[in-house]
């Protein structure tokens, strides 16, 4: 049957509860929240003569913890104004409503009885057909349907989201015997392709698939940290970024989640698994419990493995010694293999040197890898019948760039089983028998396809869900049609081009400059058109500021000249190719990353996508285009009714205040998408969502844009108003000399100079303003020390 979510109600307001509701409304879903009405008054419902009674005692709760979650950072909404779709009641008056809704989620407190009770009352008002599901994080589903109805029970299921639900991607669908199949699909569909999650599917077994996995990471982490000795910023460096995980890593995640929260689920896990071979890690080290006895629980306790201070006006983070159990000054720590791997950018690459580290380092990782390598072996088919399951769920729920599964084939198979075979930290049989049949990685790609090793059939099959998907490694054996240093170029099928960058952060240098040149002079010879975007964290942090700060510094003017007409010329290349170009950001697409999307044809962005024009926090404006562009798009907007100039002031405060949209739905509002631009929720579909946009351009005819000669601008006018506006932000302390000098040459480009009156420009002549401002600047000291901060500090300086 077809089915069409257009309401959901979900029940229970608090921090999982509240942020579901607000990425329900995220995807244009009208929501309804309930939650219990409260039992005695506040002071201030006191102070105004209220009772239990009034409507607005009795949605205290569930209105304080809505408003408590849209005020949160980061925001769990992508909009402010679609807090508008979130309707309030509570379970006293309003739990009628729900026969209306489409969909009805469970998320009060952890305890059976409560939900079982819930779910009772619930049944009275449940339209029969409606979509049932409870998000708990660890009591069985199946515990939760006595006494249901028979079409409750068909259409009910756990759907485990994490925490932050707009952020966190994994969304663990657990059936019950009793589940419809249908149900089922419909779930794994619809949390993919509308809620934007990777959906898996688990087994109802104690704390599903990623919790399992990820908790026992932790534990055998902390018992490894114990015996080493290592020390609490030792470790957050060797678990970040390095090994593809969130820059909180280990110590620092576990304050910002809760010790208590990860204490609650370790513990559970070992009282609920008894024939689990690994139990014993489960069991809290003393680096846990000792803080977990003296509450030193973290964020919510105000200290945990870190603690913040303030001394003498300054605020100072310190660390805990984990021998003294004391507080100290974050520590500086020199560690090997982060200078080993530093400029290592491929996470693959950086594998292959962590895991034959020396010294403590070396016996950390391996120790930590290698045992959570063993564990999710024997796993298989426990919690899950497929090994792809596991890694979709870890990787998913705790923001990890790879599963254990795909980091045992980037360190290697087979050298690391010999290696946990010395170790004593053997895995499940069925791995030693793959390897000994010549199947020698869990993963390989064949015909732009993703195969995993099936287990039982002892074959590859494809990965199921991922048909629609481009995965860019798929395409690296047979479809790389040119590459070098900084860039590939990908044949993805039906006449369409992929350009991939790999320099650092994705920065745009001469590598990648070539690599845009190349892409679009092959796809007008021989393509339909071409998709810029990768599978990377941030689509391009911008333009390689390390090659312009060393021509400033020698003053080689003529290198920076000829720097900046390229690269304006190369966005010129994209906005005015044969063929169409579509760029697919996500993650930060900074600067340059910004200016080269807004000259594309079109943009299809990831929700997650931070995109801006950042340059004025280098002391610089946007010298690619990107001034050029938002003057264009500001005359396009003008009306004859502004005399104020309101429009391209607009325009001008998103460049002079560096402004970056923290959603792509926000880059809407500072203008950056164009109401032709579009929206992909789930990272994994965004770059076919890219083809399909080049590919439909091409199907209706696409034209060759000409260059605008007709792009207004104020000359006189505009710079005597801005300049008075520059002036009064100086005066006030809302800026520096140095912000009024650079917010005065951005007000030179986009009014056109010192035209008399309001006059028709090309873009042409606004590129060659924009280009001698950005030339100017550069020879100011003031820019060159917020260049340097930037580079070698790794912060923004205000001078």
């Amino acid at each position: 049957m077809k089915r069409t979510i257009k309401k959901v109600a979900v029940l229970g307001s608090g921090i999982m509860g509240s942020r579901i509701a607000c990425h329900f409304a995220n995807i244009g879903l009208d929501v309804l929240l309930l939650d219990i009405p409260p039992q005695e008054l506040s002071d201030s419902e006191r102070n105004k003569a209220l009772d239990l009674g009034h409507s607005a005692v009795k949605n205290r709760i569930v209105n304080d913890s809505l408003q408590a979650a849209i005020k949160s950072k980061p925001s769990p909404l992508y909009h402010k104004r679609m807090s508008s779709r979130i309707a309030t009641g509570n379970f006293d008056d309003d739990l009628i409503k729900i026969k209306d809704c489409d969909w009805v989620i469970e998320a009060i407190v952890e305890n059976l009885d409560i939900k079982k009770s819930l779910f009772e009352k619930v049944e009275q008002y449940r339209t029969a057909g409606t979509l049932i599901s409870s998000n708990t994080s660890g009591i069985p589903i199946h515990l939760m349907l006595d006494g249901r109805s028979d079409d409750f029970q068909k259409h009910f299921c756990g759907t485990h989201f994490f925490n932050p639900p707009r952020y966190l991607r994994l969304l663990e669908i657990i059936p019950t015997p009793n589940t419809d199949p249908e149900i089922v699909d419909f779930f794994m569909h619809y949390g993919d392709l509308y809620l934007g999650k990777e959906t898996v599917l688990c087994k109802d077994t104690p704390a599903f698939i990623a919790n399992r996995v990820g908790i026992f990471a932790i534990m055998s982490g902390m018992h490894t940290v114990e015996k080493l000795g290592l020390s609490v910023g030792e470790v957050d460096k060797l678990t970040g970024p390095i090994i593809g995980r969130q820059k909180s890593a280990t110590f620092r995640t576990m304050d910002v989640v809760g010790l208590d929260t990860a204490v609650k689920v370790s513990t559970g896990l070992y009282d609920g698994l008894p024939n689990d071979e690994s139990r014993e890690t489960f069991q809290l080290p003393t680096i846990v419990k000792q803080l977990y006895d003296k509450k030193w629980w973290g964020d919510k306790t105000k200290q945990g493995y870190y603690k913040k201070v303030i001394e003498k006006g300054k605020k100072e983070i310190l660390e805990l010694d984990l021998q003294s159990m004391d507080y100290k000054p974050k520590g500086k720590y020199k560690l090997d293999i982060l200078d080993q791997t530093k400029n290592v950018e491929n996470l693959k690459e950086r594998f292959k040197l962590v895991i034959k580290a020396d010294g403590k380092t070396g016996e950390f990782y391996r120790s930590t890898f290698f045992d959570l390598f063993r564990y999710c072996s024997y796993r298989i088919p426990e919690i899950a019948d497929e090994l792809y399951r596991l890694d979709a769920a870890v990787a998913a729920g705790f923001g990890w760039e790879m599963g254990p599964f795909a980091t045992w084939d980037a360190m290697g198979v087979e050298s690391c089983l010999a290696a946990m075979k010395d170790m004593s930290l053997q895995p499940a049989d069925w791995v030693s028998e793959m390897v000994n049949a010549g199947n020698t990685s869990f993963y390989k790609f064949e015909n732009g396809k993703k195969h995993y090793y099936d287990i039982p059939s002892k074959s590859y099959k494809v990965v199921p869900g991922t048909e629609g998907f481009i995965l860019l490694d798929a395409f690296k054996e047979s479809g790389v049609v040119w590459q070098n240093d900084g860039a590939t170029l990908y044949d993805v099928g039906d006449g369409v081009l992929d350009l991939e960058f790999h320099t650092k952060m994705n920065s745009i240098g001469s590598e990648v400059i070539e690599g845009i040149n190349t892409a679009i002079n092959l796809a007008e010879k021989d393509f339909r058109g071409l998709v810029i975007g990768n599978e990377s964290q941030n689509f391009s942090a911008g333009a390689n500021l390390a090659m312009l700060f060393m021509y400033a510094v020698d003053q080689e003017f003529d290198e920076i000249d000829l720097m900046i007409r390229t690269f304006q010329n190369t966005m010129t290349r994209a906005r005015f190719s044969t063929v169409p170009v579509v760029s697919a950001p996500a993650g930060m697409a900074l600067g340059g990353g910004c200016e080269l999307s807004l000259h594309c044809d079109a943009i299809q962005a990831h929700a997650e996508t931070y995109i801006g024009l950042v340059e004025v926090g280098v002391g610089l404006i946007p010298g690619g285009g990107g001034t050029k562009e938002f003057t264009l798009r500001a005359s396009d907007e003008y009306i004859a009714g502004d005399p104020e100039l309101n429009t391209l002031q607009a325009y001008f405060m998103n460049i002079a205040t560096a402004k970056v949209a923290t959603s792509a739905e926000e880059a809407r509002d500072l203008r950056v998408l164009r109401p032709s631009d579009r929206i992909t929720l789930n990272r994994s579909r965004l770059l076919a969502d890219a083809k399909a946009r080049v590919l439909e351009l091409a199907d209706a005819g696409y034209t060759q844009p000409v260059e605008r000669k007709d792009i207004k601008v104020q000359g006189k006018t505009g710079l005597a108003m801005f300049g008075a506006g520059i002036t009064g932000m100086l005066y006030g302390n809302y800026a520096s000399e140095h912000d009024a000098k650079i917010a005065q040459k951005l007000s030179w480009v986009m009014n056109g100079g010192d035209l008399s009156q309001p006059t028709m420009v090309s873009e042409q002549y606004l590129l060659d303003l924009e280009r001698e401002a950005f030339l100017s600047l550069c020879a100011e000291p003031k820019t060159l020390e917020r260049i340097q901060s930037i580079l070698f500090k790794g912060r923004p300086l205000r001078n």
